[in-house]
């Protein structure tokens, strides 16, 4: 398999509708000291109490956190956990459509833990009723304007009983239906865009697979019989595997990682997978990238999701490019998820045609400034109109790939115009610095950064290094 040649996906243009089985994760920790007197038991000193979403509501959570737009549809309990989940959804800024049963209590799972190791799981939940899942559908049929994808997550709680309506409801408008399935009853996904199974989910419809082989053998029967477009099946260790009729099968290695909790992976994979195909990546790259998504949330506590700077972060050194040269619009994106990590951004730019000492000293204590260097960097024509013909020396490429090797610059970005007062504007850099041989009145865009609450900064000055004098020694020896 070839490396990416991929980067991350604007999942901001997709929107996405959840419908399914709606959980709520519960997990209870503190530390175990002593074994109970009335039965050989740890007795845990519960000192933290959290609650997550599960289920369907934990795939919406995962596009949500991606940037999707996304709605999700479900049932609850007329309950308490039903409120949390309510809370929790709007917390999270899912626009949502929970209908509230009166027949039944909201799913939910209690996790009791000690010193990160799971003790036991309790489950509270009763199968949701015909009635209930009627009036979801119904709703469902309603909601369908403006939708790339539907995702149906069925863990058999009795939400989406008529699979085959929701299906076909979102068939009729031309939307493609990806499903979670956690029954074994795969007649009811007939139709189907893409079925996502992991492999034990798999063999207990088709039954055991002696090798590759035979799991693309029967896999490819499976997909004849329900007559799917995509088949993807999640194999932990050896990673996952898409299949589709007249190609090739795909077969992606795990990423190498400490699994700390497979719970909540299948949610991530079916989200990213949806998220980056409604976002305009093709199936194989999606696939690729859902992939890195399930390496990144198994190293994780409890049911989970990947934040963007997390799967940019695994794309870019998947890919083994060059993680510091970005584009704006990548800029944009990677500035944004620093953001909500609440890191300080420090802007500056030049040419910087040929690296000195001055530069050094100057960027790496530009770098004390925040958390995150952005370096911007001066186009040949640009270069070439505020130095002379003969300038630059060195080409763009070679500056930028000078520039991210050092260790105080995250990200080098080119410009194309006379200042960097547009990119400023798109930015909002937290900090603009400059050298020493600035004055503050002399920092272009100095009025844009303090217009908005920014900070100016002018740094220290190396003395008689310079660009200038470099190229004027080097001619004197000639």
């Amino acid at each position: 398999m070839k490396k990416m040649a991929m980067g991350m996906p604007a999942f901001e243009r997709a929107t996405i509708l959840v419908v399914g089985d709606v959980m709520l994760d519960r997990y209870w920790q503190g530390p175990s000291c002593r074994i109970s007197p009335e039965a050989p038991v740890p007795v845990i000193s519960v000192d933290e109490k959290t609650d997550r979403l599960g289920g369907a509501a934990n795939v919406a959570t995962n596009l949500a956190k991606l940037g999707c737009k996304v709605t999700l549809m479900g049932i609850v309990g007329n309950d308490e956990a039903g409120m949390s989940v309510r809370n929790l959804v709007s917390e999270n800024n899912i626009k949502h459509q929970l209908q509230v049963s009166q027949s039944a209590p909201t799913v939910t799972k209690l996790r009791v833990l000690s010193r990160h190791q799971q003790l036991l799981r309790m489950d509270f939940e009763a199968p949701f009723s015909k009635v209930d899942s009627v009036a979801l559908l119904e709703r469902f049929k309603e909601s369908l304007d403006g939708i790339d994808i539907v995702l149906i997550s069925d863990y058999a709680k009795g939400s989406v009983q008529d699979t085959q309506a929701f299906i076909q409801a979102a068939a009729a408008r031309a939307i493609p239906v990806f499903v979670d399935p956690k029954t074994g009853r795969y007649d009811r996904y007939r139709h189907a865009n893409l079925l996502t199974p992991n492999m034990h989910e798999f063999e207990q419809v088709v039954g055991p697979c002696i090798n590759d082989a035979d799991m693309v053998k029967k896999g490819m029967q499976l997909i004849e019989d329900l007559q799917l477009q995509s088949l993807l099946i999640t194999r932990g260790e050896k990673g996952i595997s898409l299949l589709r009729p007249s190609y090739e099968p795909v077969h992606l290695p795990a990423h190498a990682r400490e699994v700390y909790d497979v719970t909540g992976a299948g949610d991530t994979v079916i989200a990213v997978l949806a998220g980056a195909l409604a976002a305009g990546k093709d199936i194989v790259e999606s696939v690729q990238i859902a992939n890195l998504a399930a390496a990144i949330v198994v190293s994780k506590s409890g049911t989970a999701t990947v934040l963007p700077h997390e799967l940019r972060d695994a794309i870019k050194g998947l890919t083994n490019s060059k993680s510091s040269f970005l584009n704006e619009e990548s800029l944009i994106e990677v500035v944004k998820d620093a953001r909500l990590q609440g890191e300080r951004i420090v802007f500056t730019n030049g040419c910087f045609d040929l690296l000195h000492a001055g530069h050094v000293s100057y960027l790496s204590e530009a770098k004390q400034l925040g958390d995150k260097l952005i370096v911007a960097v001066n186009s040949d024509e640009s270069v070439r109109a505020l130095k002379g013909a003969t300038r630059p020396i060195n080409c763009l490429n070679d500056r930028m790939l000078v520039l991210a090797g050092l260790a105080a610059v995250d990200w080098v970005v080119p410009f194309e115009d006379a200042t960097p007062e547009r990119l400023l504007e798109l930015i909002k850099p937290d900090v603009l610095a400059k050298g020493g041989d600035y004055t503050y009145d002399q920092v272009v865009g100095h009025e844009i950064v303090t217009g908005y609450g920014g900070e100016v900064v002018v740094l220290g000055l190396t003395e008689n290094k310079s660009t200038s004098s470099t190229v004027n020694k080097i001619q004197n020896l000639q």
